[in-house]
This record gives structure tokens, C-alpha cells and sequence, in this order.
């Protein structure tokens, strides 16, 4: 983990003084190299993605719970780091309007996946109450 935050760190520190320079040369090429950086920084994280993925998928299993129920979480935590992502990525490219529309379509589509968690929830609080 340490080592792949010091990749990140140092890709970052690298490709800020490359933008600067690029930036006074070519600016429309300074966006392209702003994004493929932080696809790659993104890339250098899958596996821990995917080790954490696993796991939470083992303790679920462990716990007896409904395997949709987790799915649907790591789903949504998906969306977020996904538009989160764009977003950042898109306002960096200087369309702020842009990436406020993403920002937004990822909490609606949150919202839209969160809806069987939580009719199943107040079912359950329903389901504790006298009748």
C-alpha cells in the first residue's frame, strides 16, 4: 500500500510540472495529458480495489447476507468514486458546468440503486412495530 501511494504522489508531482510546461506550449494537449494521468493513477489502484472487493464479499458471505443486498452496496460505492472521478477530471479540463451534471446523474443513480435497500429497511422497522 505504501508503495502505491508513493506511485501516485510521484506520478502526480511529475505530471503537475509537465502540465505547467505543456500548459505554455500546447494548452489544448495539457487536458488530454491531465485526464490519461489520472486514468493511470486509477489503474495503479485496481488491485487494491479489487483485494477490498473480495473481502467485503467474504465477510458478507460469513455474516449470511443477501448476496443482492451487497452487491447493490458496492454498486453504489462504484457510482460515486466513478463520477467522482469524471467530475474532478472534468472540472481539471475547466468545464465546471459539466461536471456538476455528473456529480448530479451519479446521486440520482444512486439514488434509483438505493431504493430496494431501502424499502427492505422500513420493511423491517414495519415488521418490529405492534400491530
Amino acid at each position: 500500500m505504501a508503495i502505491e501511494i508513493l506511485q501516485i504522489v510521484g506520478l502526480g508531482l511529475i505530471a503537475t510540472f509537465l502540465a505547467a510546461v505543456l500548459n505554455q506550449q500546447k494548452s489544448s494537449i495539457t487536458s488530454l495529458f491531465i485526464v490519461f494521468v489520472g486514468s493511470v493513477m486509477f489503474l495503479i489502484l485496481i488491485d487494491q480495489v479489487s483485494a477490498v472487493l473480495q473481502m467485503i464479499e467474504r465477510i458478507a458471505k460469513q455474516a449470511n447476507v443477501n448476496s443482492i443486498y451487497v452487491e447493490t452496496l458496492l454498486k453504489i460505492i462504484g457510482i460515486a468514486y466513478i463520477a467522482e472521478f469524471g467530475a474532478q477530471v472534468t472540472k481539471d479540463a475547466g468545464q465546471g458546468a459539466i461536471a456538476s451534471k455528473i456529480e448530479l446523474a451519479g446521486k440520482l443513480l444512486i439514488l434509483v440503486m438505493a431504493i430496494p435497500i431501502l424499502t427492505v429497511v422500513i420493511e423491517t422497522i414495519l415488521g418490529f412495530l405492534p400491530k
